[in-house]
């Protein structure tokens, strides 16, 4: 049984799937810009789960911003390079507060940004926005609404079980790292 339209005519348990799918393209995105740059390969999610969360909101606040423009590719460019640049500001500042640091760095690229923000990840993010809405979100949204529902409330209901248990250790064992890196700083 197919309960209420909670995004884009689909259910809780369709957007659940929906929005572990872009996290996990955002980590498969992540774990290979990293390996081109350092050449290893290295998990690049907050947890131990193949994802990076930060893209599941960040698809879902651009599908609600974005909505408009979704057919003008200019402003889709446009908006996709400054919005996913402030969000990686605020989500860079968030970490700072929170962990004492920020788990990316672009001092290495010219026209960075104190290493959080740098040029050519703005223009990149102009890229995966004009991909997410001109080609992918349509395919996306369809493979999920496609699927058996026993199979998608399964699935969408264990993904954010396991990554919320996932999450919250893994919060916890870096915010007590971040304390004890705080007394060591303060004795010495």
């Amino acid at each position: 049984m197919m309960t209420g339209a909670i995004f884009h005519a689909m259910d809780i348990f369709q957007f659940f799937l929906w929005f572990f799918i872009y996290s996990f393209l955002g980590w498969v995105m992540e774990c290979i810009v990293i390996k081109k740059q350092k050449g290893y390969w290295e998990n690049r999610g907050f947890a131990k789960l193949p994802f990076c969360v930060i893209y599941g909101f960040g698809v879902l606040f651009a599908c609600i911003l974005f909505e408009p423009i979704k057919n003008n590719y200019i402003a889709l460019y446009l908006c996709g390079c400054i919005g996913a640049t402030a969000f990686e500001y605020v989500v860079a500042m968030s970490m700072m507060k929170l962990f004492g640091e920020v788990w990316w760095n672009y001092d290495h690229l010219r026209f960075n940004y104190k290493g959080i923000l740098c040029l050519q990840s703005t223009l990149a993010w102009g890229v995966v926005a004009l991909v997410v809405f001109g080609f992918l979100n349509e395919r996306i949204e369809m493979f999920v609404v496609s699927l058996d529902h026993r199979f998608v409330m399964f699935v969408g209901t264990a993904l954010p079980i396991l990554y919320l248990a996932d999450f919250l250790y893994h919060f916890k064992t870096r915010l007590s790292i971040g304390k004890n890196q705080e007394k060591i700083e303060k004795a010495s």
